[in-house]
């Protein structure tokens, strides 16, 4: 069986001649382009190896691509707001969207707007979901960045305000970008922010393992699928490779001229985005200088820089799906409407019926009881009924039972009478 290939998926914030663009990682060769508005910085998601999900520069409105026909804007997906960062559940089954202060997500499935989680004091800046789809991470330019657990979020009712599981406040400067690594709920989780450091989290206790300071602002963030090294893009153009597994503080400042071998130099502008290669051979990185480069880690040496005709708002290594490399694919279903208000019943919105709902917890409606406080009311029912019956039952006992011996008495009497009848006509004499 042949290796799964690997394509860089990119945007610019142009969009001249197309919206985005799937390119072969290592010819270089163009496989496809979509047209149709202009996606903006954390603002491209693929969603279930199926469908092109692009978050508009500064419009209220999310577009959306089959793989496959890429010429044809399949769906607009109308928000409350412009979306600010955009991102997709590993599982295929939510969508998650920034829009201002909020956090808006759906299910893919109904089109349901299932929560809005409102705990950023300032727009928000980024999102992801860890790889089991069990967690969610947001920053924000108030500087916070915020875990939440997934399921805890879908089983809070609408009269209680959802709590994220940790609150790491420590950057003091807004959020520019952050990464998930693996391990679901045991997964490290990168920050980069204005400070000028790059913080990393353990998602299962919250504690910070370490911080790095540099000289200057740090826009973009990504590791290895190993976890080996930490790639930090920065504002001046610069990316610096961090080894976490080498000894050191858990707060460290990073000198690139005491280590010029852990630095990336090519770009003449902000990196904006960095991606790494399956194997963590190949770094993918996009900057303001309408460049996209691919560079050799080991060496440090660029080895592609693919021009663009904007800024890179985008770019990303990803395994290519069936569906986007064959022409016979189509989805397995169509995208709903999305529902812009709460719960999809109110302000004119129907709630959509005919969908699997998929969830990982039950998402209280109203004052709807849970299971547990079901089987509660359930088990307090038959205790109070096995105590009156021991208790205080012995009366109404004692006239059920004899209204059961009259009735007895009375299907002995009419059976006897039918005996007697049928008797007398069997033996009847012939006439």
């Amino acid at each position: 069986m042949a290796a799964p290939m690997e394509v860089a998926v990119c945007t610019d914030s142009a969009a001249q001649l197309w919206s985005c663009v799937v390119w072969e990682l290592h010819s270089g060769a163009n496989l496809l382009t979509y047209r149709g508005g202009q996606a903006g910085p954390r603002g491209l998601a693929l969603l279930n190896g199926e469908y092109l999900l692009a978050a508009q520069l500064g419009k209220n409105y999310i577009s959306a691509w089959e793989l496959q026909r890429k010429d044809q804007l399949q769906q607009k997906i109308m928000c409350p707001g412009p979306v600010t960062c955009l991102t997709t559940s590993p599982n295929g089954l939510y969508v998650l969207a920034g829009i201002a202060e909020s956090i808006y997500l759906w299910e893919v499935s109904t089109g349901n707007l299932l929560v809005i989680l409102n705990r950023h004091y300032q727009d928000v800046s980024c999102l992801q979901f860890t790889g089991d789809s069990s967690h969610l991470v947001s920053g924000g330019k108030d500087c916070l960045v915020l875990a939440w657990s997934l399921c805890s979020v879908l089983q809070v009712g609408t009269s209680r305000i959802p709590a994220p599981r940790h609150v790491w406040s420590l950057h003091t400067l807004p959020i520019t970008d952050l990464h998930c690594g693996f391990g679901g709920p045991l997964a490290r989780v990168a920050t980069a922010s204005l400070d000028q450091t790059v913080k990393l989290w353990e998602l299962s206790s919250g504690d910070l393992l370490l911080s790095v300071l540099f000289d200057v602002s740090i826009m973009a963030v990504t590791m290895d699928l190993a976890e080996y090294h930490l790639f930090c893009g920065g504002s001046d153009g610069s990316i610096f490779q961090v080894d976490l597994c080498a000894p050191g503080q858990r707060e460290r400042s990073f000198q690139p001229e005491q280590d010029p071998g852990k630095v990336f130099r090519g770009h003449r502008n902000q990196v904006t985005c960095l991606s790494v290669s399956t194997d963590g051979s190949v770094l993918l990185s996009g900057s303001h200088d309408e460049t996209v480069r691919l560079w050799d880690v080991q060496s440090k040496q660029c080895t592609r820089t693919v021009p663009l005709k904007g800024p890179v708002t985008n770019a990303a290594i990803v395994l290519a799906p069936v569906s986007m490399l064959s022409s016979d694919f189509r989805p397995s279903l169509p995208l709903p409407h999305f529902n812009k208000h709460l719960l999809g019943a109110e302000h004119g919105d129907e709630v959509r019926r005919g969908g699997l709902t998929l969830r990982l917890g039950l998402h209280q409606q109203g004052s709807e009881p849970t299971y547990l406080s079901r089987t509660e009311q359930l088990h307090a029912l038959m205790c109070g009924t096995s105590e009156k019956n021991v208790l205080g039952g012995q009366d109404q006992l004692r006239v059920r039972v004899t209204e059961l011996e009259d009735e007895v008495r009375n299907l002995r009497k009419v059976n006897r009478d039918l005996f007697d009848f049928s008797t007398r006509i069997i033996t009847r004499p012939a006439k």
